[in-house]
């Protein structure tokens, strides 16, 4: 999962509104779903919301709320 969330990180730059999407969804579902790695989504979720990138901080602050519903960040 780890080569998942390099790939994530390198690819929430990108505009496009599908991938802009598709990375969010990824990060999210990795974050939900596999316990041994929440931590470094979230903290990947974290630095993108913080990003000066207008696509990282979309996917890093929406990642962000969902994991707060979750009650995971």
């Amino acid at each position: 999962m780890r080569q998942f969330l390099r790939r994530i990180a390198g690819e929430a730059h990108d505009e496009r509104n599908f991938v802009k999407k598709a990375v969010n969804w990824a990060l999210r579902d990795i974050g939900k779903a596999r316990p041994g790695v929440r931590r470094e989504a979230v903290a990947l979720a974290r630095k993108l919301a913080a990003s000066e990138d207008a696509s990282e901080r979309w996917v890093g602050r929406d990642a962000l709320r969902e994991f707060g519903k979750k009650g995971l960040a």
